[in-house]
């Protein structure tokens, strides 16, 4: 999946994610997130493979299944982090190593 695909799979996902927010559904939100949560979790690990997956995977079911975090854009930080952060000369500067 190209990069752009991606990000805009992943502002979707966050979008529909602000949606089961308890702010927008009061008291179902918090009930979608039970099904939501793991739901994005596994996205996450699809998405984006290897430990840097299965991090974001662990992170955003925390960030989904927790009441009030739902406002985290997850999908778009790890994009964020995987084609510009990663990327970047910054990453020369902080010394981040890539996967083998």
């Amino acid at each position: 999946m190209s990069k752009y695909k991606l990000l805009f799979f992943g502002l979707l996902i966050d979008a529909m994610g602000m949606l089961t927010s308890s702010w927008v559904l009061p008291i179902i939100g918090d009930f979608a997130d039970i099904v939501w949560a793991p739901l994005t979790a596994w996205l996450m690990t699809r998405f984006y493979k290897g430990n840097a997956g299965k991090i974001a995977g662990v992170a955003t079911f925390i960030e989904e299944i927790i009441p009030g975090l739902d406002i985290i854009p997850s999908f778009t930080l790890m994009w964020l982090y995987t084609y510009v952060i990663k990327s970047s000369e910054l990453s020369n500067v902080i010394d981040i190593e890539e996967e083998p």
